[in-house]
């Protein structure tokens, strides 16, 4: 498996952290993050991520910012990614079982690093259920 990974400033932390989880399943990852704790844009790092998970080059995608929701929103720009603001373990499991969601993203400020390290395992673990949902994933991105 390969791993598309991305944050800005206020993810650093969690980035670092949960790269070390991925490679210690022996999922290699590609880090398109910023190694730093100085302000930078997230889109910078938002494009490549999306990018490699759009044409396929990974199988997901994980970003991680201060809320979530810029990583998120410009993200969820391309036309095959289905990113997915996650806080809670739940919410996890139905985004991938219903939404076959490809990129997690992670709102450092809302969930704490144990939080977002079991996020990160479920996703890994959770297979889209199709059927109806199928349907639906389908009728997302604009033509």
């Amino acid at each position: 498996m390969h791993i598309a990974i991305g944050n800005d400033h206020a993810g650093t932390e969690y980035k670092l952290a949960i790269i070390g989880l991925l490679k210690s399943k022996g999922i290699e990852v590609s880090n398109y993050g910023t190694d730093g704790k100085d302000s930078v844009d997230y889109p910078d790092f938002v494009h490549p991520v999306a990018t490699a998970v759009d044409s396929k080059k990974v199988e997901f995608g994980i970003l991680i910012c201060g809320s979530g929701n810029g990583v998120s929103m410009t993200a969820n720009k391309y036309q095959k990614v289905r990113a997915a603001l996650c806080w809670t373990k739940e919410i996890v499991v139905l985004s991938r079982e219903h939404n076959d969601a490809n990129i997690l993203s992670i709102p450092a400020r809302f969930v704490s690093l144990p939080q977002a390290l079991e996020m990160v395992t479920t996703f890994l673990e959770t297979e889209f259920e199709g059927g109806r949902h199928e349907r639906r994933v389908a009728k997302m991105a604009c033509k």
